[in-house]
């Protein structure tokens, strides 16, 4: 959920700023861009040394930065971050932010933020009980703001009771669940498909074709980072995806038709970017075929086209995505690929074209929709691409 996205980490003076070395690891782990803010009273608790190491990004104190003059600016900082988590959140801080009150850098960035502002209290029970505190972790979440509320446990002051600092995997898993609910995506199903299939001649040899399923895989992790619950069918790669995604592994046309077939009901969204062969071998010899001095002829017969199968099945509720790798008059042929499938989008590429096809990092496409309107997408490398992809998709998607 946090992969790509840019989290700005302020750390406030609080016996938990020790929580905030651990906060910045998942952050990272997670796949975020982390950058850290921390108050003058933070550092008596934990270095910036510490923080910029982790975050692997220089770490923020105060609004000069050199004896140059040079200075950060809050209102960039403010403007960059996707996400802006204050922990720990101490009593003062939370006291300056709700009534406006910007003497620091912290403050200053917070008051200029547009991004969804996570805060995690931490303060003796006390503090916390205090009408003046609740006065303002009202005024917060008026704001806007997100309040991960403070657990139960032993607190510095020695005594047990309500204050401390959630721990980091706890603020983690919080952050993730509330940024699942506003992707585009959550609560759609898709299927992708990906890589090549292998049409086995004998026990040694096989028609295949040089598909590295890059680009399938690119779109089943761009579905899954917006949301949705990806099923991604796949024939032989060297390629891993993420644990959330459920990965069912084939080798023919024939198992991928049969785990399509399997999958494809109840998907809101489906991705045929699998490179299926069109032939198979109508008979495989059951022993590796001998080299002989005259010529071998081996003879083919058609594949179940599965997309068109698909087409023919797919509701109004269902979107259908196939795609068309061309060597010659790639937009015409997908064109009458995409009406002759009953297709709601379909991705043309061409091998003429610099770049694109097979194995490569990068690729060029064309998307066709079902009223042949035509967009082109120059160059990219396939993760962008797949963002292409998809965020059309979503644009579609919400019109069914």
């Amino acid at each position: 959920m946090l992969n790509g996205k840019k989290i700005l980490l302020g750390v406030t003076g609080s016996i938990a700023a020790y929580k905030a070395a651990t906060l910045t690891r998942f952050f990272v782990k997670a796949g975020a861009e982390v950058r850290v803010i921390m108050t003058r009273s933070a550092v008596d608790f934990i270095t910036p040394v510490t923080m910029a190491t982790l975050s692997k990004n220089p770490c923020y104190l105060d609004f000069i930065k050199n004896e140059n003059g040079e200075w950060n600016n809050h209102v960039e900082l403010a403007l960059w971050a996707d996400l802006m988590v204050i922990a720990p959140a101490s009593l003062n801080t939370i006291g300056k932010m709700a009534n406006g009150i910007c003497d620091n850098l912290l403050l200053a960035t917070y008051l200029s933020a547009r991004c969804p502002v996570f805060i995690a209290p931490a303060m003796d029970e006390d503090m916390w009980m205090h009408g003046s505190t609740k006065k303002n972790i009202a005024t917060l979440k008026s704001f806007g703001n997100v309040i991960i509320p403070p657990n139960s446990g032993e607190l510095a002051s020695g005594l047990n009771g309500e204050g401390r600092m959630e721990e980091p995997e706890n603020i983690l898993a919080f952050i993730q669940n509330e940024v699942a609910k506003t992707l585009p995506l959550k609560g759609k199903k898709a299927m992708v498909t990906a890589g090549p299939t292998y049409e086995a001649i004998d026990p040694v040899r096989f028609i295949g074709n040089h598909s590295s399923g890059k680009m399938g895989y690119a779109i089943a992790t761009e579905l899954a980072e917006k949301g949705a619950e990806v099923t991604l069918i796949s024939g032989p790669t060297s390629l891993t995806i993420s644990p959330k995604i459920k990965l069912i592994k084939v080798t023919t046309a024939t198992e991928m038709h049969q785990a399509c077939m399997d999958n494809f009901k109840g998907k809101n969204i489906t991705v045929m970017a699998a490179a299926v062969a069109d032939y198979k071998p109508s008979i495989k010899q059951s022993e590796k075929i001998k080299k002989k001095e005259k010529s071998l002829t081996i003879k083919l017969s058609p594949t179940k086209d599965i997309l068109f199968e698909l087409g023919g099945m797919k509701t109004k509720t269902q979107f259908l995505c196939g795609f068309a790798l061309e060597t010659e008059n790639a937009i015409a042929n997908g064109m009458l690929k995409l009406k002759r499938k009953n297709l709601d989008m379909i991705v043309v590429n061409s091998l003429a074209d610099k770049g694109a096809g097979f194995q490569g990092a990068t690729n060029k496409i064309s998307i066709i929709d079902a009223s042949n309107k035509v967009i082109n997408f120059d160059l990219k490398n396939k993760k962008e691409v797949a963002a292409d992809i998809v965020n059309y998709i979503i644009g579609r998607v919400g019109k069914l």
